[in-house]
């Protein structure tokens, strides 16, 4: 185990410069299948109907370009759309982009501007750079948006596990000045208008969570922050979509398996937002494993669930091109 006491500063044992692909669908579909045989990993399916845009820069700092990839009906209409950022897992220190690749393609099929971006994991950069670069494809998105049609004030991000984290943290910090990455787009507001949470925590430090537990080996979380939990608790509250919820928190969905210490401060979360009157709507997915989305039979219903809400939030919402928001 990491010596903690012992450190002085951030750790940055977690540096490695190496990509950490443990995370992903077949290493997934191998761990889940044992529980649940039943199981069927999610591909694309390319249809006509989605055209895609891969591997666009979306912020270049220091060398190191910022990717997404854009998912978009075929059809020319020019009428404004309803887009959603899809933000994968993996710890914060591993996963990619392309995991969520069949959820953008079936939403765009069904209408929806979709984007998946990569952002800086552990592996290469400490909290809260990961947070930084979300908020800058949030930005990007907004600046091209008459490229694809889309509706500026009408803009969800969605997330699953550590994707979740962020999404329910950008959108906690609506209207605020943190976590602002001033390299790219320093006058476009990162503000999202609806947050989707798939088995995102939302509170490093509440009685419910399981984030830090460094007794066998350093955690995916201690690793982020670079401090474990005890060595720099403020760090980990400030990570926590809880700790800013107020008024200006956006419509939440949260999307839960059946891992309860992933949801550590939703409950809390819920009461503030029932508080302002604000939209709120939780989808339990009973006896799923942690990476349900990923799999059917559960995905199909994971896409309209998260279809109803986009329709159920934005249902008056005016489809005109106007001033950023």
């Amino acid at each position: 185990m990491f010596p903690y006491g012992c450190l002085q500063a951030q750790s940055t044992i977690g540096l490695t410069g190496i990509t950490d692909t443990s995370y992903n669908l077949n290493s997934e579909y191998r761990k889940n299948s044992k529980s649940f045989p039943f199981i069927k990993p999610v591909y694309r399916q390319y249809p006509a109907s989605v055209r895609v845009d891969s591997n666009i820069v979306y912020c270049s700092r220091k060398g190191t370009s910022m990717r997404l990839d854009v998912f978009y009906p075929a059809d020319p209409s020019s009428r404004p759309r309803k887009t959603i950022l899809l933000i994968h897992g993996g710890g914060w220190r591993s996963g990619n982009r392309q995991l969520h690749h069949p959820m953008a393609e079936q939403l765009a099929s069904m209408g929806y501007v979709c984007i998946t971006p990569s952002y800086r994991l552990s592996t290469e950069a400490l909290f809260p750079a990961a947070v930084q670069d979300v908020k800058v494809a949030v930005k990007w998105t907004k600046t091209h948006a008459t490229n694809y049609n889309i509706d500026t004030a009408a803009i969800a991000i969605a997330g699953h596990s550590a994707g979740g984290q962020l999404a329910a943290l950008v959108g906690a910090t609506n209207g605020t000045r943190l976590f602002l990455d001033e390299d790219c787009y320093p006058n476009v507001s990162p503000n999202v208008y609806a947050v989707i949470d798939m088995d995102g925590i939302l509170s490093f430090l509440h009685r419910e969570s399981g984030e830090g537990d460094d007794t066998k080996r350093i955690s995916a979380a201690t690793y982020w922050f670079g401090y474990s939990k005890t060595e720099k608790p403020d760090l980990w509250n400030q990570a926590s979509a809880l700790t800013h919820a107020g008024s200006h928190l956006p419509p939440m969905l949260f999307m839960n398996s059946m891992v309860d210490r992933m949801h550590a401060g939703q409950s809390d979360l819920i009461r503030i937002l029932d508080q302002y009157k604000i939209l709120s709507t939780v989808r339990v997915y009973k006896g799923a494993p942690h990476t349900w989305l990923l799999f059917h039979p559960w995905y199909d219903s994971t896409v309209h669930d998260i279809d109803r809400f986009m329709r159920r939030t934005f249902r008056n919402h005016p489809t005109k091109k106007g001033k950023q928001p």
